[in-house]
């Protein structure tokens, strides 16, 4: 069985993922401060998994470099702006975390 390219970077994308949610769930070992339920854990694996393999399907579909980079970059804005509201709610939705 022949890894390719595309199935490392699956790998490659899961195993971050999981990288990733190791943080919080070992420095709520050390402190306080961090205090991750279930669900939060759920959600931030769903966002990254997510973003992650969306990120997958436009290197596989977009063979234009310059669509590439956009497209990853509007992914990656898209995220960060998600999580940040899900953390400390800069925009009020009822989604917010605070």
């Amino acid at each position: 069985m022949e890894i390719t390219n595309q199935n490392k970077r699956l790998v490659t994308i899961l195993a971050t993922a999981i990288a990733i949610l190791l943080i919080p769930l070992i420095a709520m070992k050390f402190t306080n401060e961090v205090n991750w339920e279930i669900s939060d854990f759920l959600v931030a694996g769903i966002l990254l998994i997510g973003t992650g393999l969306t990120l997958e399907f436009i290197l596989r579909k977009i063979k234009t470099l310059r669509y590439r980079i956009l497209f990853g970059i509007t992914l990656f804005v898209v995220l960060f702006v998600i999580w940040a509201e899900l953390a400390v709610g800069i925009f009020g939705t009822p989604f917010a975390g605070s």
